[in-house]
């Protein structure tokens, strides 16, 4: 091959190495894996699983909050832990505004587990803040009813966090907008619509769907009876709404349910029934909740790809708050 060939070669692969999406580019097969820290810490899913599962019975919000937790780190700057940290000038994640809406209850597991790995004198400080925030997302789905699916492991935690790089899908997104926040992490409208499922737990506050409700709105995809129900919810001062008021602390396919019949609490679950190129994945979920799981156990395994750092660019933080 010629020098003129071989450079325009390299320039093609180049480019279409940066074209791939962060879960392409930054982490191959041979980082990740579920037994990553098979030698260094061989009992880490028991005690992440059992520090969660302190936490749930402590908190019913504990689940949905470590499982949006989960979603809020790895479609901001990737699956860094980068929401934990603090800034000393409140330069950070969860400071934002979209930031502050995240329950304290997700950091304190989060916390908790990795508190109860360091105890074990095998394990500590060997396993990152982003691994452990992945197993826990995947445990409070497991202890609420859900699937127990495998995760890979092998993540380095981020060193930086600010407010302005925080931009995640808002509740009057419609299918559009919804695929091209994906597809920017790289995932496809079946992972969103799969991934949209974890809105089978947790709730939302009135000022994420008051907009519908309101006198005077006509928001004919919801249910009239919902309407005036979520009227009452929402009194002057606030107030919240499960996202899945069938069966609000149980991680099922209830959620599909809900929207087949104009019960979708945010203007941006609804629009997933309401769009027919999507409509079909939602009759097919609420059809077969084991279609559902499986999908969702792929689609997280996916979205756990995303921006994943390398020991050259990641370290292993001894405390999740703050960088070593």
């Amino acid at each position: 091959m010629s020098r003129l060939r071989f450079l325009a070669a390299a320039a093609f692969f180049l480019l279409a190495l940066d074209a791939f999406p962060p879960s392409m580019a930054a982490a191959g097969p041979q980082q990740l894996r579920p037994d990553y820290y098979a030698d260094v810490c061989p009992n880490l899913e028991s005690i992440v699983r059992d520090a969660v599962r302190m936490s749930v019975a402590h908190s019913p919000v504990a689940a949905p909050a470590t499982l949006r937790l989960f979603f809020h780190d790895c479609a901001v700057r990737g699956c860094d832990a980068s929401i934990m940290l603090i800034n000393p000038d409140g330069d950070d994640e969860w400071r934002s505004l979209d930031g502050m809406t995240l329950k304290p209850e997700g950091f304190n597991t989060v916390m908790s587990a990795k508190a109860a790995v360091d105890s074990d004198p095998q394990c500590r400080n060997m396993v990152s803040c982003a691994d452990i925030l992945a197993l826990a997302a995947r445990d409070s789905v497991f202890l609420s009813g859900g699937p127990d699916y495998q995760v890979e492991l092998g993540r380095y935690d981020g060193r930086v966090s600010t407010r302005d790089s925080v931009v995640i899908p808002h509740g009057t997104f419609n299918l559009d907008q919804l695929n091209a926040f994906f597809s920017g992490l790289g995932l496809s409208q079946a992972d969103m619509i799969a991934l949209s499922g974890a809105h089978t737990i947790g709730a939302a506050s009135c000022g994420f769907f008051g907009y519908r409700v309101v006198s005077g709105a006509d928001d004919a995809a919801m249910d009239p009876a919902f309407a005036e129900q979520l009227r009452g919810t929402c009194p002057a001062g606030g107030g919240f709404a499960f996202l899945d008021g069938a069966t609000p602390l149980g991680f099922d396919n209830e959620y599909y349910r809900n929207l087949r019949v104009g019960r979708g609490l945010l203007g941006s679950d609804q629009a997933l029934y309401e769009d027919p190129r999507s409509r079909g994945a939602v009759d097919r979920y609420a059809a077969d909740q084991e279609a559902f799981f499986d999908d969702f156990a792929a689609a997280m395994t996916r979205l756990g790809r995303v921006g994943v750092r390398t020991a050259e660019d990641g370290e292993i933080r001894h405390d999740c708050r703050f960088p070593n």
